[in-house]
């Protein structure tokens, strides 16, 4: 049986929250837990943040052994991005985009 869960609108590029997701598939909880904490990237805490709610999700339903979870996968998607200015020289105008993720981590339990 499969647990997701999903975090949207997330202020940080889908390209660097991509980096660390190979690191996390096909990985015990606890493993993957363990290492996202001793990763310096910014994408990192929030991965770990959705792990751990895709967790107390599991938690919730009766017929999952919440030790014998294993990170299925992890989607990340591209969200609505923020279009700012920036002044430059000679009164021009620079775009900035300040881009979002929607981040989808699925759960399940160990096949044996």
């Amino acid at each position: 049986m499969e647990v997701k869960a999903v975090a949207k609108y997330m202020r940080i590029s889908p390209q660097k929250v991509r980096m660390l997701c190979g690191a996390l598939k096909d990985r015990p909880v606890e493993a993957a837990l363990s290492q996202l904490k001793f990763m310096p990237q910014k994408a990192a805490g929030i991965l770990e943040k959705i792990v751990r709610s895709a967790v107390a999700n599991a938690d919730q339903n009766a017929g999952i052994d919440v030790d014998a979870l294993v990170v299925r996968n992890v989607i990340v998607d591209q969200g609505p991005t923020l279009k700012r200015f920036r002044a430059r020289a000679r009164g021009r105008g620079t775009r900035i985009l300040k881009r979002t993720s929607h981040i989808t981590v699925i759960l399940a339990e160990k096949s044996v």
